[in-house]
């Protein structure tokens, strides 16, 4: 039976992927730093006829991965597949940056990534099977004005998933990235209104994306049909990055 974690699931795009995979005959793990969030996502999967529990958690905490991991095993044995998802976002020009919000935003994405990817990575290794997928951003590609932190978190979870996809593939692991470009979710809306008007206008498609065409993204990569997909980072970003 496959099981998933999905980490940031209360909401947005962490949220979405959880439902789709859950639709997909996963038993789903939920976790989100709001509790309450979490839960709600697991009744929406309930409702579904699906399977799943919430546990809540800051991915940045080794204690609270480590609770994440041991509640999942518990309900549904060893994690499958691992969506590392859970994602900050704050807006700031370089000059007024500080370090306590650089080093938030490395916590959150590469360092709770970096935490959950170890948790379950050897249980994968000794099946000799597991897919981990990464939530990148097209802004670790490109760069983007006010959220130097934030591109560069992004972009350390792309090389993060290049290396070790290096190093595991052979062991029957597969792991990748998806690299959203805007998405109508929570932390996009929180952005400045000038900066989405502006965003809007860059994109060939002309529109921000939806949180379910990245959790279809997501559930590809997850999926046997994606066999051959290694290291890859594959973009739902409305044009933005045209590889």
């Amino acid at each position: 039976m496959r099981h998933v974690i999905v980490t940031g699931a209360g909401s947005g795009i962490g949220r979405a992927c959880a439902l789709r995979l859950a639709r997909e005959g996963y038993r789903v793990t939920v976790n989100d730093l709001r509790a309450e969030a979490g839960l709600e996502t697991v009744a929406h999967i309930e409702g579904g006829g699906g399977q799943a529990i919430g546990i809540g958690g800051d991915v940045s905490r080794e204690e609270d991965v480590v609770a994440i991991v041991l509640a999942a095993r518990r309900a549904f044995g060893d994690p499958t597949h691992l969506v590392n998802n859970a994602g900050h976002v704050h807006q700031a020009r370089f000059v007024d940056l500080t370090p306590a919000d650089f080093d938030r935003m490395f916590a959150v994405h590469v360092r709770g990534a970096f935490l959950m990817t170890k948790a379950v990575l050897p249980s994968m290794l000794e099946r000799k099977a597991g897919v981990i997928i990464n939530m990148a951003s097209q802004l670790g590609q490109i760069g983007g004005v006010e959220l130097v932190h934030y591109s560069a978190a992004k972009s350390a979870i792309i090389g993060m998933t290049k290396s070790l996809a290096r190093e595991v593939s052979a062991e029957g692991v597969r792991v990748n990235a998806v690299a959203p470009g805007p998405i109508n979710t929570p932390l996009v809306k929180a952005l400045s209104p000038e900066w989405r008007k502006a965003k809007a206008a860059e994109l060939p498609l002309g529109r921000f994306g939806e949180p379910e065409e990245v959790a279809a993204a997501v559930a590809f990569l997850c999926s046997d049909e994606a066999r051959l997909f290694v290291g890859q980072t594959i973009g739902p970003n409305s044009g933005d990055v045209m590889l």
